[in-house]
């Protein structure tokens, strides 16, 4: 492997580690963006492709929880929307008035850069629960049989 791109691989699977390390207490997709720096890193390091595995399959298992109970699957997808609506606040940068001690009047942070960040985390998990679901219940997001009709109006011959 050339020196150029060697230094490509690890620059790229450093930065993903470290960004998915921060999302994981800031609105991110996490884990997803720790487990693709994990992934290009392992091409490299052995330790890397130890933890690969792991970190997969916490993920699986975080996204398999998720969509459990269709409250569960509700409350995922209505805190997606949310971070995305959250982004277009940011992205417009509203006065908030009164300043709230150290903030405002603007928001901290406030303007698109943060807004698209926040929009695109929040499409991505949308996109991520929806995936979910289809994996791990499969069948929900087909529609539902129509329901028997009540004992009153059966058919008699049946």
């Amino acid at each position: 492997m050339s020196t150029v791109r060697k230094a490509g691989v690890l620059l790229l699977g450093w930065v993903l580690v470290i960004v998915g390390i921060l999302a994981l207490a800031l609105p991110g997709p996490g884990l997803l963006l720790l487990f693709a720096g994990l992934a290009v890193l392992s091409s490299e390091y052995a330790w890397a492709r130890k933890r690969v595995d792991p970190v997969k399959q916490r993920a699986l298992q975080a996204a398999r929880d998720g969509v459990q109970t269709r409250t569960r699957i509700v409350f995922s997808f209505l805190s997606a929307l949310s971070v995305v609506g959250a982004g277009v606040v940011w992205g417009l940068n509203p006065r908030i008035f009164p300043e709230l001690g150290p903030f405002g009047p603007g928001l901290p942070a406030g303007g698109w850069v943060t807004g698209v960040t926040l929009i695109v985390s929040g499409v991505i998990a949308v996109g991520l629960v929806v995936e979910s679901v289809r994996r791990f219940r499969p069948g929900a997001l087909e529609k539902s049989p129509s329901r028997p009709p009540p004992v009153g109006e059966r058919d008699a011959s049946g």
